[in-house]
């Protein structure tokens, strides 16, 4: 099988607001000083974009004979068909025609999604 590898990386306009969060720090400890005032715009900008990071980190991999998905990993011999879905079709598989046996890898910022039957019948998923 080919190895595959992607990344759900956070928009950029993520980073800006983790930015802006230093900055709002910064100003609440401005009345203390410019020691502080530096310690928060540091601090909350660090704290923010370790929040950003971890949330924006999570990989899609094909490695070997297995889909890797986060922390969730089948093998592939218990894929069955795959479908690519656009934006409309991505929502409706949130909400509607979502089956809550299903996992759900899902980022709200990107509107497109895969859809990956599960074929396996030890397997209570019936896609991921």
């Amino acid at each position: 099988m080919q190895s595959y590898e992607e990344r759900l990386t956070a928009p950029r306009s993520w980073w800006v607001i983790a930015a802006l969060i230093g900055v709002a720090c910064a100003l609440m400890l401005l009345p203390l000083g410019t020691l502080p005032m530096l310690g928060g715009l540091i601090g909350g900008a660090a704290l923010a974009a370790v929040a950003v990071s971890a949330y924006g980190s999570v990989r899609i991999r094909v490695v070997g004979d297995a889909l890797i998905a986060g922390d969730a990993k089948i093998p592939a011999a218990a894929l069955g068909e795959a479908w690519v879905l656009d934006r409309e079709e991505t929502v409706a598989w949130r909400t509607h025609k979502a089956d809550v046996r299903a996992f759900m890898l899902l980022r709200s910022y990107i509107g497109t999604a895969v859809r990956v039957e599960i074929t396996d019948p030890a397997d209570p998923t019936p896609y991921a």
